[in-house]
């Protein structure tokens, strides 16, 4: 990693220098500390690449921005682009491994399209949806008192440890203690609450 960063900050400063319009020596790693050698390798210093064309680093005259690098390509499977629609670190959540962890809960939920209420309430449209707003579910006083919008982040909180967060709700379920379990489980929630693939 911090040969990366010693690349991407030489490379951005002989970008500057040149958007700039100025020549200049930088100093860059040798290339055998980049190729996976010797990660304490020397510097020696490398001339910067000449100015680049008028196209390449200005849109309009007298702009002395440099391009904008592209954006990085969106998610083609259907899977990631529900779970990249999430906030970080929501999105690094592995579904799959939450559909596992989901295992704990089926006793209780359903997180699919037309999926019934058990014990608790179906799952399936969660994220945007008014806590106990299930019409068909019989809420608890406490949970009809809630009052949130779910979120992944309330999620979180929530499967967390139910109990401490909302005393005297029908929940009986301990939580789920460790941070990446529960993005896991918001991840698989996001996927099959969304009417992806279960």
């Amino acid at each position: 990693m911090r040969k990366e960063f010693g690349l991407a900050v030489a490379l951005g400063a002989a970008l500057l220098a040149t958007a700039c319009g100025q020549q200049s020596e930088t100093v860059m790693p040798k290339q055998s500390s980049l190729i996976g050698g010797d990660t304490t390798a020397t510097a020696e210093a490398t001339p910067a690449a000449p100015a680049a064309a008028p196209a390449e680093t200005a849109a309009a005259p007298g702009n002395t921005t440099a391009a904008a690098a592209p954006a990085a390509a969106a998610p083609t499977d259907p899977t990631a682009k529900l779970i990249a629609e999430l906030p970080a670190p929501y999105n690094m959540g592995n579904w799959k491994n939450g559909k596992v962890q989901f295992s704990k809960c089926l006793s209780c939920h359903t997180a699919v399209s037309g999926g019934a209420n058990l014990t608790g309430p179906h799952l399936f449209g969660i994220f945007g949806r008014k806590s106990a707003s299930v019409a068909d579910f019989m809420y608890s006083d406490p949970m009809k008192a809630y009052n949130v919008v779910w979120d992944a982040a309330k999620i979180d909180h929530w499967i967390e440890n139910p109990g401490k967060v909302l005393p005297g709700s029908k929940m009986i379920f301990v939580g789920i203690k460790d941070a990446q379990a529960r993005r896991d489980v918001i991840a698989y929630l996001k996927v099959a609450s969304s009417g992806g693939p279960n």
